[in-house]
């Protein structure tokens, strides 16, 4: 190997301000986490797409001139963009955009008002489940020892119980409605949230912040509230944005089965069931359900693996 002469290097001398300058600029993970977020095109696209069916389940049936129970028996089983002739009907120049049911009733009301109920249980049964999970979670995955495997066993047998028998016992005992399935859905629903905070907990105790605050006096519950259930927001939001689809379909099979929320109520899973009976003659009526339910689960879905590709610190750049 050729020996490199000495003479071809000089020295430049120390360059202070460049030494200590800060190649990157400083963000926070959340930061950092949003940004990368908004640079990911399906999953932004999707938030829109999930924004404007919550706005419009929320805004349409106030502004429609139809309700959702109001029967125009001289229309039934209109097709799309179908004007009301109805005699009987006091608004002038009214349309039937997605036509009528096989009672006259606007399928576009229909469908949003469904929409409004199909979200509302779905909300609310994941908000009850992150409520529980990440209080019961939390607990165990702290004290740990003792109290972590009588929890967790807790757990198990609850996580044994088929959905479907606590969902059939829970409306042989109670009336249909959304209150019922929302009940159901969280009475067995919380175990995977509790498993998820109970990891993150387990791994994050340790941790030179949680001893610190321990050292400092702090209390059980102020550590699990200030301390650790902040750090696993992350993965708790994840794991929420993939829960919603699954409590949509659950609402929306119940719904089909018949043990949904009760006639005359509309929801995506009652219209589906609805249409289903008249897909030979009307497949239009099935469609608008279906679309609907597979837009929103598909756009939470890949909302959800993006916001787990953004919250991910081994995928920064």
């Amino acid at each position: 190997m050729e020996k490199i002469d000495k003479s071809r290097f000089g020295w430049v001398g120390a360059d202070p301000e460049r030494r200590e300058s800060i190649s990157r600029p400083s963000i926070t993970f959340w930061r950092d986490a949003m940004g990368r977020l908004a640079k990911n095109k399906v999953a932004m696209v999707c938030l829109i797409i999930i924004l404007l069916i919550i706005l419009s389940c929320i805004i349409v049936p106030f502004f429609s001139p139809f309700t959702m129970r109001e029967q125009h028996l001289q229309e039934l089983n209109q097709g799309f963009f179908t004007p009301c002739t109805d005699p009987d009907f006091e608004g002038t120049g009214a349309m039937h955009v997605f036509g009528t049911d096989r009672l006259g009733r606007d399928l576009l009301t229909r469908a949003f008002e469904g929409g409004r109920v199909s979200l509302l249980i779905a909300f609310a049964a994941v908000g009850v489940n992150l409520i529980i999970g990440m209080i019961y979670g939390g607990v165990s995955g702290y004290f740990g020892g003792m109290v972590d495997n009588i929890m967790m066993r807790i757990v198990e047998v609850v996580n044994g119980i088929p959905y479907m028998i606590v969902v059939v016992l829970l409306m042989m005992v109670l009336p249909k409605g959304i209150f019922t399935m929302v009940v159901a859905y969280a009475t067995v629903g919380w175990t995977g949230m509790a498993r998820l905070v109970r990891g993150q907990c387990l791994s994050l105790k340790n941790q030179e912040f949680v001893v610190a605050a321990e050292a400092m006096g702090a209390k059980p519950a102020r550590i699990i509230r200030k301390h650790l259930l902040p750090n696993t927001l992350s993965v708790i939001i994840i794991n929420v944005t993939l829960q919603v689809p699954s409590a949509i379909f659950t609402e929306a099979f119940l719904s089909y089965i018949g043990l949904g929320v009760p006639v005359p109520q509309p929801s995506w899973g009652m219209l589906a069931q609805e249409g289903a009976s008249m897909f030979t003659q009307h497949p239009s009526q099935l469609w608008i359900p279906a679309i609907a339910i597979s837009l929103t689960m598909l756009a939470f879905n890949l909302l959800g693996d993006g916001l787990r590709d953004a919250f991910d610190p081994r995928l920064r750049r």
